[in-house]
């Protein structure tokens, strides 16, 4: 344990069960209906409504090997291809195998896919994907339907809920194993303030991270509280430099904050055209399918051009679709730009690329269990190993079911028992950073560690965060009215800096281009040197402390535990230096 911890008032009341889930999509909601179907006490706890986490946005659909024709091998090797040489390959055969039956059972739990003529599965093919694989609701409306269907089930079940609360840190008995977690709930209700749930097994699904970066297509809540008290609690994060960025996404304002609209490339696909200022569609001659290109590569694209030209967007025309192809095909979109004053009938779309997904997050082993005993991640706050370097389309769904599933199996079969919770070890708590700092660290993180970077871009946004983090830290325990106040924005704050120091270090450490992550400086992939994953933890003194792998073989969490991967890795044993 670190010993480190928020600055918050002590719990006021608290709640005791034996399982406690932080987060209401896909997986927390699996996870927290297997649980409480074998008998054991079950609280949900979600920051905002159970129906608001990221799930509900998804639009593709998920990916699983149920038509004819498709196996699991084939959706195995797709995924590999497209985590560019770091899938966890046990991973990753533990997804594609176990999926086709977690998506029939999701389906038994209520959720209504679109089904063709026959009343068979209707699937379609995403980028990456070699085979129609994608089971889609709504046409693009998966993830609002998986969340009806998910939502429901929890209230039939009458699960213990806890809305509109923030999870701020783990609470750990004598042996230093979970015992629960503090929370604040938002406003009145049958529980308000700080709190705790206590429990010895703690689930975090709390999804994505992506607040930290100024434009994003995560909603307000992604501000990274779960990994931040996954390292808080010294648990092991991997592979956080893997960010996958959106390449067209509505342009707000420099100064817009929360989620920005996304503008699906099914309107590329349809034929629009990305142009700069004076029209010029810069995709041709960048790659051979132009606009269709990889999403990496054209979200690369359109972040140079607006270097070069000096711009913080380029544009997206379809005026030639017409209005009746507007309404008809995209009109969730078109009512999206028009909500905001953009008429895409008639005038191009300002687009600018947008932190999409978190490839890495808190490193679990295949049950989900995480370095810290009893408490457990999935879905996209976890590092499975499933994603590698490039998450595959429509496969994150389907982690988050499959791992929760595994993480309930696991909590039942275990039976976890748990002493009091203790106090921290003696340390001072985190210093807290003054909310208006968060638009600080989205620029930093967006100029420094966004779409493009370099040694001299993530030096200079690693030493643009430490002095926000020693400015907070020399504060403490002065009159200085920068000091900040225990309270919602203050620890999200201090949550998004945590992380984005984080992972800033582990950009820092990886000198190559892979997957998601572009080095201008260092653009070629190096599979001899680079072939691994970036490990990193807190130490107690608040410092990343990181690690690399020896190979892209993932590694057990707890070799007692984990007897299989423990045995693989005395093959490829894990790199033990460290640096600061």
């Amino acid at each position: 344990m670190t010993g480190i911890r928020l600055t918050a008032p002590a719990p006021g009341w608290s709640i005791d069960a034996d399982v406690v889930v932080v987060g209401s999509g896909v997986a927390g909601l699996t996870a927290a209906l297997r649980c409480a179907a074998a008998g054991l006490a079950t609280v949900v706890v979600t920051k905002a409504r159970l129906d608001d986490g990221s799930t509900r946005w998804a639009q593709g659909g998920i990916a699983a090997a149920l038509g004819e024709g498709d196996t699991p091998q084939q959706h195995l090797d797709d995924t590999l291809v497209a985590g560019a040489g770091l899938c966890d390959e046990d991973a990753v055969r533990t997804l594609v195998t176990e999926g086709p039956d977690a998506v029939r059972r999701l389906i038994a739990t209520g959720a209504r896919f679109d089904t063709t003529d026959g009343g068979d599965i209707a699937l379609t093919r995403e980028g990456g994907h070699h085979r129609s694989r994608i089971a889609h609701a709504g046409g693009d409306a998966t993830g609002a339907e998986i969340s009806r269907a998910l939502v429901e089930a929890v209230r039939e079940a009458a699960l213990h809920t806890v809305e509109n609360a923030l999870v701020l840190d783990l609470l750990t008995d004598a042996e230093g194993r979970t015992a629960g977690v503090t929370l604040h709930v938002m406003g009145e209700g049958q529980h308000d303030g700080v709190g705790a749930v206590r429990a010895p097994a703690v689930v975090l699904a709390t999804g994505g991270m992506g607040q930290v970066f100024s434009a994003t297509t995560n909603p307000a809540v992604s501000t990274g509280d779960g990994v931040a008290l996954a390292l808080r609690a010294g648990a092991e994060v991997s592979d956080l430099e893997f960010v996958q960025f959106h390449p067209t996404v509505l342009f707000l304002g420099s100064d817009s904050e929360g989620q920005q609209p996304l503008v699906s490339e099914a309107v590329r696909g349809e034929g629009a055209h990305l142009v700069d200022a004076s029209g010029t569609r810069f995709m041709l001659g960048q790659h051979e399918l132009a606009e269709l290109a990889p999403r990496d590569i054209v979200a690369k694209a359109i972040t140079r051009r607006m270097g070069l030209h000096g711009t913080e967007h380029m544009y997206l025309d379809a005026r030639h679709f017409g209005a009746e192809m507007w309404e008809r095909r995209f009109p969730t979109i078109l009512a999206a730009c028009r909500a905001h004053g953009i008429d895409p009938v008639t005038e191009p779309i300002p687009v600018a690329p947008a932190a999409h997904y978190a490839s890495g997050g808190v490193r679990t082993d295949l049950r989900g269990r995480t370095t810290v005993p009893g408490l457990y991640a999935c879905g996209e706050v976890a590092c499975t190993g499933v994603h590698g370097a490039n998450r595959l389309a429509s496969n994150s769904l389907l982690e988050g079911l499959v791992f929760a599933e595994r993480i309930a199996a696991d909590i039942v079969a275990d039976r976890p028992r748990a002493g009091a919770p203790v106090a921290a070890p003696d340390s001072a708590p985190a210093p807290l950073i003054a909310p208006e700092s968060r638009t600080a660290i989205q620029r930093i993180m967006t100029r420094g560690a966004g779409v493009l970077r370099s040694a001299g871009s993530l030096t200079a946004a690693a030493a643009e965060l430490e002095a926000l983090h020693e400015g907070a830290a020399s504060a403490v325990g002065t009159a200085e009215p920068k000091v900040a106040v225990p309270g919602v924005e203050a620890w999200e704050a201090t949550n998004l800096l945590l992380v984005s120091r984080v992972l800033v270090a582990a950009a820092l450490r990886r000198e190559e281009t892979r997957g998601c992550h572009w080095r201008e400086d260092l653009p070629e992939r190096d599979d001899e040197n680079w072939r691994r994953h970036v490990v990193v933890r807190i130490a107690p003194g608040r410092r990343p402390v990181l690690r690399t792998t020896r190979t892209e073989a993932f590694g057990p969490v707890d070799p007692a535990r984990e007897p299989d991967r423990a045995a693989a890795s005395q093959t490829h044993p894990a790199d033990v230096t460290e640096e600061p």
